[in-house]
Formats: structure tokens, C-alpha cells, sequence
């Protein structure tokens, strides 16, 4: 069994590359850290590292062993930050997170009209991965996630946000732009950049052609809707991207149309059951809805 001061040690020489380096880092002597090493090889009976001109590698044995030290040093990372919270106090604070599409345009923007009434308020916000929002309520970490799909947990208490609709984007001098209208099928004859198929705005776009029984090929893919703009304002193809990220009208050498085929979606903000919102994040969701309405009113105007 090893110890997580073992687990330290060993952590420091994968990252340094040496027991020099990772004296330094842990500020602990050489031969303390050498001396560790070498207790943690006879705990476990497997050699870690193999030593090649005063250079510790990994050996192919130990890899799945560093794989899960990696993993619990993260949660002791976590475990830090948890206490350190609780140490210091959190009542001034507001800690929030959201998924990209929403925290592009829409989050900071709440933001603002928050700061108007509560000049003083220390604002976090954290941008994640749907499948990070667990830990991030569940280890206290902030009160609250906007998500752009529904998450289920026995935990987490969800209220809808708004609804959203996607749009199809081309480059202003694309044979689409001149039209405000696309079909999927007038979509999928050129070449796309998405998503990835996981996320939820992917999921709606590859069932879109599969409602339809068409092939597609996502050319170039993206992790985030606002560099699936980029990519398209340079020319390089096609994309299905939410409304919530083209609000800010960044990107002044694209055209956003309207696809025929029904594309909304409904946002969520999620939270722990067993820790009602403060008074600061309930302000926050009604800015937030607020101003994410305010775009599914002027594309009803803009019709």
C-alpha cells in the first residue's frame, strides 16, 4: 500500500524527470526523495523507473500504476481545495460555471448586469465539460452549472434555463449567404466543421441528417462552437453552431441562416439538492435567463 506521501514522490519524479528535480519541487533533500522511490518499489514489488543518464523513466510495468496516481492526485488536489474553501469563507463570493456555448456570450453578460447591482460581489466563473459539472457541485467547488443539455443525478436538482435553435454559418462570399433559409439537404452538400458528435449541440446535428437517412462528413471538428466560427469566417467550410454564441456578432465575415428543419434545444442550470442557491446565484439565473431570452425575442422580431 502506498502512502500519499509515496504517492507525491513519485508523482514529482514522472514530472520532473529526476530526483534532483523532484527535491526541488517537493523542497525535501536528494536522498529523501531517493529513499522514498526506492521504499515504494519493495511496497508494491515493481520496478517504477528505469534510469538512463541520471534521467528517471517510466517502466512498462508502471504505467497503469501511474495512470491511477495521476487520478488520486487529483483528488487530493480537490480535497485541498475543498478545505481551503471552507478555511477562508465563501459568503462574499459567487462561484459559477458553465459549458463553452453559453459561457462564450451569454454568461458574461449576465455577469455585467449582476456587477451593476452588486459592485462589490467576488465573481468566479469556471468554464467546463458537461461531464465535469458533477465534481464541480458535488466537491463544493461553485454553486451552480449552466448546461446546454439535461443532466441527471441523484444529487443535483436541474431547472430550465431557455430554449435555443441552431443556425447553419457560411462565409459571407459562400453560394449559401445569399439565401436566410437552408435545408439540411442543401447543408450536407458542403463540407462541414462541427463538434464533436458527443456533445450536445453535435447530437442534434448529426440527428438532423440522420432524420433525413443523409450521409455527412464532418471535415474539420472542434471542440468549441466559437472556434467553429473562426474556422468558418476563414473560408474553410460550413458549420450548425447554437444562437446563444453568435449573439456577440463577433465575426462579421459570416451569415447566419436559419435551417428549414426544427433544430431548438433547452439550456439548464443545475446545482445540489442539498444546498439551495444563495441570494447571489438566484440573481445571477434570472440575469442569465434574461438575457438568453432576449435573443430568442429578437429572432422571433427578426421573423
Amino acid at each position: 500500500m502506498l502512502t500519499l506521501r509515496q504517492i507525491e514522490v513519485i508523482r514529482a519524479i514522472m514530472v520532473t524527470g529526476t530526483v534532483g528535480g523532484a527535491a526541488r519541487l517537493l523542497n525535501v533533500s536528494s536522498p529523501g526523495i531517493s529513499r522514498a522511490m526506492k521504499h515504494a518499489e519493495t511496497s508494491l514489488g515493481v520496478k517504477l523507473f528505469n534510469r538512463r543518464g541520471g534521467r528517471y523513466s517510466p517502466t512498462a510495468q508502471a504505467n497503469a500504476i501511474f495512470e491511477q496516481i495521476n487520478s488520486v492526485y487529483d483528488k487530493v488536489e480537490d480535497l485541498q481545495f475543498v478545505i481551503s474553501r471552507i478555511k477562508r469563507g465563501a459568503e462574499s463570493e459567487l462561484k459559477i460555471a458553465s459549458v463553452p456555448s453559453i459561457a462564450t456570450v451569454m454568461v458574461p453578460r449576465a455577469v455585467a448586469e449582476l456587477r451593476r447591482s452588486l459592485p462589490n460581489l467576488l465573481i468566479d466563473v469556471d468554464i467546463l465539460k458537461i461531464e465535469d459539472a458533477v465534481d464541480y457541485l458535488l466537491l463544493g467547488k461553485g454553486e451552480l452549472v449552466a448546461l446546454s443539455s439535461k443532466l441527471e443525478h441523484p444529487m443535483l436538482a436541474e431547472a430550465p434555463l431557455a430554449r435555443g435553435r441552431l443556425k447553419c454559418i457560411v462565409p459571407e462570399a459562400h453560394p449559401l449567404a445569399r439565401l436566410s433559409r437552408v435545408t439540411v439537404e442543401q447543408i450536407v452538400k458542403h463540407p462541414l466543421i462541427g463538434v464533436d458528435p458527443n456533445d450536445p449541440y453535435g447530437r442534434i446535428m448529426a440527428g438532423l441528417f440522420a432524420s433525413h437517412s443523409l450521409p455527412y462528413e464532418v471535415t474539420i471538428r472542434a471542440r468549441f462552437a466559437s472556434t467553429v466560427c473562426a474556422l468558418v469566417s476563414l473560408g474553410l467550410g460550413i458549420a450548425i453552431v447554437d444562437e446563444f454564441t453568435l449573439a456577440a456578432d463577433q465575426w462579421p465575415r459570416l451569415r447566419a441562416l436559419d435551417i428549414v428543419e426544427p433544430t431548438a434545444f433547452q439550456t439548464y442550470v443545475v446545482h445540489r439538492k442539498d444546498a439551495p442557491l444563495s441570494s447571489y446565484a438566484g440573481r445571477f439565473v434570472a440575469a442569465l435567463r434574461g438575457q438568453m431570452d432576449a435573443v430568442a425575442r429578437q429572432r422571433v422580431r427578426r421573423k
